[in-house]
């Protein structure tokens, strides 16, 4: 079996893949950049236990990490809990894109992740969109990643109202009891949900307006992210939601770079 693990700003994902390249559980937790590796491999070893999944059969590892001070923390917690040192999506891994950037190593390593899974997944062009912190649009053409559109998040603009603007208060996105959101708030609260959500919606489509304008082609659009149900039903393009988006590019990354080291130990090149 494969873990992937997926550190980003808010949330950290933890997936495990069977030995037939399916997800046996995917798990989320918050991001606190202030853990030990100890706590790290607490946290691991509880979400193993929720699922009933053995650690022990774990063969491999891959981490994508957005959190620098987090990286050799949950390396090393990877390592205790596995006994496998995980690969790390960076410089040196091996990703079969092309990627058109004048610092490769600035590029995210979920973005690196998600964009090898959408390839793999969808007709090119495609234009990723990732729904977290902030919100990223990735457009690959082919082979090649053409480049990266980053926008704040739909809940950072929230907050970010809530914080600098004194008479606004701090409130959820999502209308109490699923009530259908208005257009027209006639309450503070409404109007500010329809700001961030109608406002983030046609912020989307309207990037997209754009990319589609320039390359002169429609593309395949993929949202992948905690936030991306929040506002995708009120975008005008079809956008394909793709929970998993992250998880199978790393599933992809890892069998990329061991298979000369499967091959090795199998003497078959199949996957063990």
């Amino acid at each position: 079996m494969i873990l992937a693990v997926d550190v980003g700003n808010s949330n950290t994902t933890v997936g495990l893949f069977d030995t037939a390249g399916k997800l046996s559980f995917l798990s989320s937790l918050g991001t606190d950049r202030e853990r030990t590796r100890d706590q790290c491999a607490i946290d691991l070893l509880g979400v193993f236990s929720l699922y009933q999944a053995d650690s022990k059969r774990i063969s491999g590892a891959i981490l994508s990490s957005v959190v620098p001070p987090l990286t050799a923390t949950m390396t090393e917690a990877i390592s205790m809990l596995t006994g496998k040192r995980p690969l790390v999506v960076g410089p040196g891994l091996k990703t079969g894109l092309n990627i058109r950037s004048e610092i490769h190593s600035q590029l995210g390593s979920d973005i690196v992740a998600e964009s090898v899974a959408a390839i793999s997944k969808y007709p090119s062009p495609v234009l990723v969109i990732d729904t977290g912190t902030a919100t990223s649009m990735s457009l690959i053409c082919g082979q090649v990643y053409e480049g990266c559109i980053i926008m704040p998040g739909a809940v950072l603009g929230l907050e970010a109202l809530s914080e600098r603007a004194a008479e606004l208060p701090h409130i959820a996105i999502a209308v109490e009891g699923g009530a259908p959101l208005s257009l027209l708030g006639r309450t503070t609260e409404d109007a500010m949900r329809s700001g961030i959500v109608y406002g983030h919606a046609s912020m989307v489509d309207g990037m997209i307006d754009r990319v589609e304008s320039q390359i002169g082609e429609p593309v395949t659009i993929v949202a992948t992210g905690g936030n991306a149900m929040r506002y995708l039903s009120h975008c005008r393009h079809d956008i394909v939601y793709d929970r998993d988006l992250v998880m199978d590019g790393l599933y992809l990354l890892y069998q990329k770079n061991t298979a000369k080291r499967r091959k090795s130990e199998n003497g078959t090149g199949r996957p063990m």
